[in-house]
Parts: structure tokens; sequence; C-alpha cells
């Protein structure tokens, strides 16, 4: 049973238009048009380091990539966080509030990429990267003290660059930690149907839109758009949160079965009624999940 604060989310969200934009692919591009026109900041928020923590920012690879670090402590693990939002929306403060406040519990030094948005960045130009950015944590601390964490689309990304790495030999990271990820951008699962009529915030027109932007050439059942196209075998530990008032649900409990299937450990923790990426937002589910990331983490 969801708490009340998490009870209020669902007409909250249709109050304030959340799904407007994924229910109407004009809409969505539409909004990416104007998003390129007057691009939304990127940057931490200003009260960002008041949790206990330093940031900085590198321009080596073309992007900004900022660096979330515990204070007056070396990280002893690192983690690289793939932000959601559709592969078109921006990072938001609730993720950079989730990266901080792990990176203060936790002492783990947090990579936060800021990649280019579909359609400029598409996953043949952004997933490699980002492995590129793990593989040079492996070769710093080893992969059993580096993590892959990803929400929503960012899941995606998180899970297709964690895969990419197995094929380059790279051994397992210690941890590839998905929030509600996307993980078939065919969306042709027909369990969807059931969930799309109670999801407050996601829908199918224009999400559809927007992955038509992202997959650039590449087929939707490539691994780099569409991670559970891939093999599952050989990757590290997974751990993954979802909630049933989700469209992407019906595709995460088949990812959880084939990664099994596949030999690879999974810890998936679903909400009965919870709403997408329910681990960053203020409600009580969200903060035991965000324990329980950090406990991941640290482990």
């Amino acid at each position: 049973m969801p708490s009340p604060a998490s009870r209020l989310l669902p007409p909250l969200f249709r109050l304030f238009g959340f799904r407007r934009e994924f229910e109407d692919p004009a809409a969505m591009l539409r909004g990416v048009r104007d998003r390129q026109v007057r691009p939304i900041p990127f940057g931490p928020p200003r009260g960002l380091r008041s949790v206990r923590i330093e940031v900085d920012v590198q321009h080596d690879t073309g992007w900004p990539v900022y660096r979330v670090l515990p204070r007056s402590r070396t990280p002893v693990r690192s983690a690289v966080y793939v932000h959601g939002g559709a592969w078109v929306n921006q990072i938001h403060p609730l993720h950079w509030r989730l990266v901080a406040g792990l990176a203060a519990r936790t002492g783990t030094g947090f990579t936060v990429p800021i990649y280019p948005l579909a359609p400029v960045g598409t996953a043949a130009t952004v997933v490699p990267p980002v492995a590129d950015l793990l593989a040079a944590l492996v070769d710093r601390y080893g992969a059993g003290r580096v993590a892959v964490l990803g929400d929503s689309a960012g899941g995606q990304i998180a899970l297709s660059a964690a895969l990419l790495l197995r094929d380059r030999g790279v051994p397992p990271l210690h941890r590839t930690v998905l929030i509600s990820p996307a993980t078939d951008l065919t969306l042709a699962n027909p369990e969807i149907d059931l969930v799309e009529p109670h999801d407050p915030w996601l829908a199918r027109p224009g999400t559809r839109a927007a992955i038509e932007l992202w997959r650039g050439d590449l087929p939707l059942t490539d691994p780099l758009v569409s991670p559970l196209f891939g093999d599952l075998a050989g990757l590290g530990p997974l751990t993954v949160f979802s909630g049933t008032r989700d469209i992407t649900s019906p595709d995460t409990r088949l990812l959880v079965g084939r990664a099994r299937a596949a030999g690879v450990q999974v810890d998936h923790h679903e909400e009965p009624g919870l709403v997408h990426v329910h681990p960053l937002l203020p409600v009580s589910e969200g903060r035991r999940a965000r324990r329980l990331l950090a406990d991941v983490l640290a482990g």
C-alpha cells in the first residue's frame, strides 16, 4: 500500500501536466525545440555544497563532466551517475540531490556526465563515451570499486554502457543500479497496455517521438538503444528499482527475469502503486530506496 504522500502524487502529476509531452508527439517535439532555443541550466543547485560534498567540473571529453566528492574524505570507491529525462531533458535538481546525498553518506566519488541531449546526442554518440568514463575509473580504482547508476533514460544508457564494457573485456562492475530504467525502446510489451492508463506521468506516443530522436541511425533492437536485446551474461550484480504505476515496469520485470536466467545476481525492489523514478522523490518509499542505495554502494 503506497504511503499517503505517494497516493497524492498521481493527481498532482496530472494537475501540473507531467504527462502532456508524453501523451502528444507534437508537444514533445515542440518542447525539444524550445529547450534547444532556451537551454535549461544543468549546473548543481547553489545549496548543494551544504551537504558535506565538494563539486568540480572538467571539460576534457567535450562535455561538462562533474565530480561530486565527499568533503574531507578521500573517496575509496567511485560511481558514474547518468541522469534521466527521456533523452531530451536536462539533469534536474532531484538528480543532483540524490548524488550529493549518496556521496556524503557513502564516501563515494561520483562522476556526472552532462551528455548532449537528443537529437544532438544519440545512443551511438553518448553510450560509448559513458563506457569510456567507467573504464577510466576501473583503471584507477579497480572494477570491484566502481558502480554505474542511472534513472529512466539514464538507466538505459547505464545498462547499455555496462554491456559495452563487458564486450570490451572489462571485469564486471561492483554494481549496476537502475531506477525505473527504459530497457526496450520498441515499447512493444503487451503488458504496457495494462499499466499505461494508470501511469500519471509517462505515455507511449510522446515517448516514441523522443526515442526516434535518440536512436539516430540505429535499429530499436540494437543493445546501445535497447539493452534488453543484449546478452546479459557476464554482467556484475544489478540492483533495480521500479513502481507498478510506471510503463517501464513490465520491461523491468523482463530484464530481471532474463538477467537471473543468464546467471546475473539481481536485487529487484518493486513498489506497488508507486510512480516513475520514485527513489528520487520526497516520499517515504523514496527515502527507503535511498537508504538501500547507500547500503548497496557501501557494501
